[in-house]
């Protein structure tokens, strides 16, 4: 039995990139599910922000905090994909995508606290914005997904 999986094992071909990790197409209705929640997200963000009764520098924060975080989430998923797939990530620049993604989310959550809005306004830049950081992790795996299996 073991000669089965050592001759097994010996005639795997591991992929070029990814030394040994696969990725299959993801589906077309994933894919489309991605991109509605992420354009979902952002846009109900940004609406709600035009139309808020709020100072330019107040809404300037929120859009800031918003493109921050969607660079941060994307950053994060790269990295820790490129580690997966063996790909050299620095230290420094893993520690980096990390400590962006959680200050990204600790501003808007300092922002929200102090801001004076009604608790349903806060849950939805709160909705909003977990949508958009979530949404574009999974739209850059199907980006990056889709390459890989193009290979």
């Amino acid at each position: 039995m073991n000669e089965i999986k050592e001759n097994e094992s010996q005639h795997e071909e591991k992929h070029p990139v990814t030394g040994g990790l696969t990725a299959a197409k993801p589906s077309n209705a994933f894919i489309g599910a991605s991109w509605v929640a992420l354009i979902a997200g952002i846009t109900a963000y940004f609406i709600g922000l035009w139309n808020a009764d709020m100072l330019l520098s107040e809404k300037g924060y929120y859009f800031t905090i918003m493109l921050f975080g969607l660079f941060a989430v994307v950053s994060v998923q790269k990295s820790v994909r490129d580690k997966l797939e063996g790909i050299p990530v620095t230290e420094v620049y893993y520690g980096l995508s990390w400590f962006s993604t959680i200050t990204a989310i600790v501003l808007l959550i300092i922002g929200l606290w102090n801001a004076h809005l009604s608790l349903s306004e806060k849950g939805f830049y709160s909705m909003s914005y977990i949508l958009s950081m979530f949404s574009a992790i999974a739209v850059q795996k199907n980006v990056r997904d889709m390459k890989l299996a193009e290979k």
